[in-house]
């Protein structure tokens, strides 16, 4: 069963506005465990951590810098 770890939103004037992964923290394809800060992300300058919400193996599905929605598959964990 895997787990999504998605963009958090930070912004509730455009709330599936454009972000970007500042961060990637943990490698695709490391085993993560539960609360481990895995990434940073920002949306207008405001930067936040994202923590695996699971235990398992983490697998990037947006690639560091790229550019997502707030709300979106950021990566998931198995």
């Amino acid at each position: 069963m895997s787990v999504e770890v998605n963009f958090p939103v930070m912004s509730e004037e455009d709330p599936t506005g454009e972000g970007v992964i500042g961060t990637w923290f943990a490698l695709d394809g490391e085993t993560v465990t539960e609360g481990q800060l895995i990434a940073e992300v920002q949306v207008d300058k405001v930067s936040a951590d994202v923590h695996a919400p699971a235990s398992g193996v983490l697998r990037h599905r947006v690639a560091e810098e790229a550019a997502t929605n707030q709300g979106a598959v950021l990566a998931v964990i198995e």
